[in-house]
């Protein structure tokens, strides 16, 4: 029964995740939901800025804290082994959906494309950056990323192993091509707003200082292997060819 409850809090938190990304894609996007970075109550712009900058805040400190080894260390006492990686994408969700809920436009325009044709390619790249992070995901185990395989392997009594340190697909070119592809979606826009400013600036910033924090865990853990493949590959732009060593490494999912 308790292998059952673990299997079952797993998934639901599989599930609140599945709604917090697909309304992370209505939110940048203005498209289908409630509340976005655009659509909501109008505050004064000081207030603004100070609920929405707490929000993001919230955000970098679960996120990136959750994920840091001496955290898990100490959280593992407490949340048993084979639900630690839920409850983390649980609370992600969850903080997520909070900033979803409470986020306050800055409506002012910063640049808006007008011409057809243009405004229908910035959609495309929008749409390919979502597409990016999707498959980025598939390619180092999307299950086990979010959690689900380790509480499926707890039901059936088997041993859940790590990955080993790899390069699938688009990591033989980029470092990070799951960041990539959130850097892309959070930029490209027809219309560009305080708000959303605000917002691609925030996380580009976040982004950039966690991807420090994570390949500094990538080489505690994986030494020699991870500094060859940080010196073969790019971080987020693509130069050309995939480097030889990269399609030989062993790479483990991050944050």
């Amino acid at each position: 029964m308790r292998k059952f409850l673990a299997f079952l809090y797993g998934a639901l938190a599989y599930a609140l995740f599945l709604v917090a990304f697909v309304y992370a894609i209505g939110f940048v996007g203005n498209l289908l939901v409630p509340r976005s970075v655009d659509i909501g109550p109008v505050v004064p712009t000081g207030v603004a800025l100070a609920i929405d900058a707490a929000l993001l805040m919230l955000f970098a400190v679960q996120h990136s804290g959750m994920a840091r080894p001496g955290f898990k260390h100490w959280w593992t006492r407490i949340v048993p082994v084979e639900i630690e990686r839920s409850t983390y994408v649980l609370v992600a969700s969850a903080v997520l959906l909070l900033l979803f809920g409470y986020w306050r436009p800055l409506p002012a325009v910063i640049w808006s494309v007008q011409a057809p044709v243009a405004a229908a390619v910035l959609w495309g790249v929008f749409a390919l950056g979502w597409l990016i992070v999707f498959l980025s995901t598939l390619m180092i185990g999307h299950f086990e990323l979010f959690g689900l395989k380790q509480v499926w392997t707890n039901l059936r009594d088997r041993m859940s192993t790590s990955e080993h340190f790899r390069t699938p697909g688009l990591y033989r070119f980029v470092r990070h091509p799951i960041m990539l592809g959130f850097l892309i979606a959070f930029w490209a826009t027809p219309t560009m707003t305080a708000g959303h400013l605000l917002f691609a600036v925030a996380t580009t910033g976040y982004i950039l200082l966690a991807v420090q924090l994570e390949e500094r865990d990538l080489i505690a853990r994986h030494g020699d292997s991870y500094r060859r493949y940080r010196q073969e590959v790019p971080a987020f732009v693509p130069l050309g060819r995939p480097a030889r060593g990269a399609s030989r490494a062993e790479v483990q999912a991050g944050d």
